[in-house]
């Protein structure tokens, strides 16, 4: 019997290392792994003929001549339709919200738009954001991307109204002290992962960045200060 062809395109080393072990782990399908964006390009697409094309984090718009002759899922942090946009993690977190959903959806023309493979849970009240991308990142292989691929499920279109997020700025990352505690711990955590603008505060002509926050008696915030000297010309 002919093997079903894969692709999984994503570039946080968290997935990277789940596509990979994703890849070993299932040999009764062809995975393709792809990495860098200037990788993705319709010919090899033709080579492969993949049934489905994964994408459990992607940072740019995937073009129309790719999604409209492959099956192209996008994995997305929220309960779309509310969520739609970029920095879901963040803009969850900034505004109080702890439990969510990762939403498998088709790609199309619309941003997080398409309809909706599947949904689960996701918890995300504690841990760093790299510990939450991980998370997640078990959830989408270990459940949503072998479910998808075995049953082969139609996609629902989405109901009720859509609630858009803007994606965030790196000045965003600075601190406002006039926070609630719990608020302050979020912030630093939500930004706490590979490749994010750490929370950071200004003071004279330093700049100190935190990470490894912990939050103790709902009070106190422990965390990890880095200190660094702005040139100038610094932001």
């Amino acid at each position: 019997m002919k093997r079903t062809n894969i692709v999984i395109a994503t570039i946080r080393p968290w997935n990277i290392e789940a596509a990979e072990r994703f890849a070993r782990e299932h040999s009764q399908w062809n995975v393709r792994v792809i990495t860098k964006r200037e990788s993705l390009i319709p010919s090899l697409l033709e080579r492969l003929q993949p049934r489905y094309v994964f994408f459990p984090h992607w940072s740019w718009m995937i073009p129309e001549e790719i999604y409209t002759r492959w099956e192209c899922v996008v994995f997305h942090m929220t309960d779309l339709p509310f969520g739609r946009g970029g920095s879901p993690l963040q803009n969850l977190l900034s505004r109080g919200i702890y439990k969510t959903k990762i939403t498998a959806l088709k790609v199309t023309r619309g941003i997080d738009e398409g309809p909706v493979y599947m949904k689960r849970d996701l918890d995300i009240s504690e841990g760093s954001a790299e510990e939450i991308y991980r998370r997640a990142s078990e959830i989408v292989f270990g459940e949503m991307v072998p479910k998808i691929i075995q049953t082969q499920p139609t996609p629902i279109p989405q109901e009720g109204e859509g609630v858009y997020f803007e994606r965030r700025r790196p000045e965003q990352s600075e601190m406002d002290l006039s926070m609630k505690i719990r608020r302050l711990y979020d912030h630093i955590r939500m930004l706490d992962a590979e490749g994010y603008p750490k929370a950071f505060i200004k003071m004279g002509r330093y700049r100190m960045e935190f990470t490894n926050a912990g939050l103790i008696d709902g009070d106190t915030i422990t965390a990890t200060v880095n200190i660094k000297f702005m040139e100038d010309g610094d932001d």
